[in-house]
């Protein structure tokens, strides 16, 4: 009897100990996501330390534009947090490189992404991971519903019907067709060529074979994109040239211009400021029949400091932002910011869930110049923008803007000498 009472209490006590282990095992998230505090502590945190009561976590943002040197600061004085917010591509994997980041390749929830959906945190071979895949933006054209019913106008599924919607609400003049300018030129580049482009290069098919170097700049895969964009500025209204980025945002939700050629980012900022109805619609294909292609862009990632005291913690919340239920819970709480897992989620936010809904009918992709190519100089992102912006304001032919930027790109990348 005494023995089954020592060992009775031996277990009681290592069970206790365990708790008190678990408990105290507080999980740190570093981010630049400052403007979703609120979310992780009512709706993101609390599901998940319901689910896992030993864990506990904390959400502690940094400014956007600060994050990257307040994360290294912090990593090199061995002080940041046992989880890391993940920009995509080079700044990961420069930190993953340094020994910053854990691999975390073998977790059971990276079986639930694809390919596409682990580029942006993977090594240059892909073969292995360093932050867990959590949300994309979708890029295509958020358009006035109202307007588009007022003059008889159905959402245009070919280039041709794009045109031809655009000149019937130029004819009419009560709106500006598209809400986009040339001032900042990144505009130009990311709700322009690298929207549009999609669907002339393939998607994935032709990104990969730019990397490799079967492909080049000044295949017509790759300038018809920009042929399309010089046709767009007579659709952007009087002094698009000058037009910033907040100006197009204006113009748009003041209900000026019926189209807004856009980033899901856009869906929660402007659900907040307009009083039409919005729909949404995928860049539209060269002929009826083709194969549609979206940028479902790679933005935000998770992972795990490589020196974290709680590895085991650490991995159990990275295996549930993994899951169906992280899925769900986040892309409902930040509509227009889309989980990357493959499960199927259904959003609440009717223009969110016409973005996300492309999924089931287009290829994903993500976007030309992330991966790789812009290491090197110049700049392919940068030349791009300048580009795109250039070709829509007639400074430079599409032709042009393919020869420079495919004499910069093989400048210093040698897949493309």
């Amino acid at each position: 009897m005494k023995l089954r009472n020592v060992t009775t209490a031996l277990l009681a006590s290592t069970m206790l100990a365990g708790m008190a282990q678990a408990e105290d095992a507080t999980l740190t998230i570093e981010s630049w996501r400052n403007d979703d505090l609120a979310i992780w502590q009512d709706k993101i945190i609390p599901a998940f330390e319901a689910a896992n009561p030993g864990i506990k976590v904390k959400f502690t943002p940094s400014a956007p534009a600060e994050y990257n040197a307040v994360l290294n600061s912090k990593l090199d004085a061995g002080s940041a947090g046992d989880i890391i917010t993940c920009r995509p591509f080079d700044a990961s994997l420069a930190l993953y490189e340094a020994g910053h980041l854990a691999d975390v390749t073998d977790l059971e929830g990276m079986g639930n992404f694809s390919p596409v959906a682990k580029a942006g945190w993977s090594t240059d071979d892909g073969a292995t991971q360093f932050c867990v895949p959590m949300a994309s933006v979708i890029h295509g054209f958020i358009y006035n519903k109202d307007a588009f019913a007022e003059l008889g106008l159905e959402v245009p599924k070919t280039e041709a019907e794009f045109f031809a919607t655009l000149d019937k609400i130029k004819e009419n003049g009560t709106y500006i067709p598209m809400a986009m300018g040339t001032s900042d030129q990144w505009e130009a580049a990311t709700m322009g060529y690298n929207n549009i482009g999609p669907n002339y290069w393939k998607g994935e098919e032709g990104r990969l074979a730019l990397m490799a170097g079967d492909q080049k700049l000044t295949d017509d895969a790759w300038v018809a994109p920009y042929r399309q964009l010089a046709k767009w500025g007579e659709y952007l209204g009087d002094g698009f040239e000058a037009q910033t980025y907040p100006d197009s945002q204006n113009i748009f939700t003041l209900g000026r211009a019926a189209i807004y050629p856009a980033g899901s980012w856009e869906v929660s900022g402007f659900n907040a400021l307009v009083d039409f109805e919005m729909g949404a619609f995928y860049p539209p294909v060269q002929s009826e029949g083709d194969t549609c292609y979206i940028s479902d862009h790679t933005d935000i990632g998770i992972g795990m400091n490589a020196k974290t005291a709680h590895p085991e913690a650490a991995k159990t919340f990275l295996n549930w932002v993994g899951s169906e239920e992280f899925a769900a819970l986040y892309a409902n709480a930040l509509p227009g910011f889309f989980p990357l897992s493959k499960g199927e989620v259904t959003l609440e936010d009717p223009l969110a869930q016409e973005f996300i809904s492309w999924r089931g009918e287009c290829e994903s992709t993500i976007r030309s110049t992330y991966q790789v190519l812009s290491r090197g100089t110049p700049n392919l992102e940068n030349e791009t923008w300048n580009a795109s912006a250039a070709v829509i304001k007639g400074e430079e032919t599409p032709e042009d803007a393919g020869a420079r930027l495919q004499e910069g790109l093989a400048s210093w990348y040698d897949p493309q000498k």
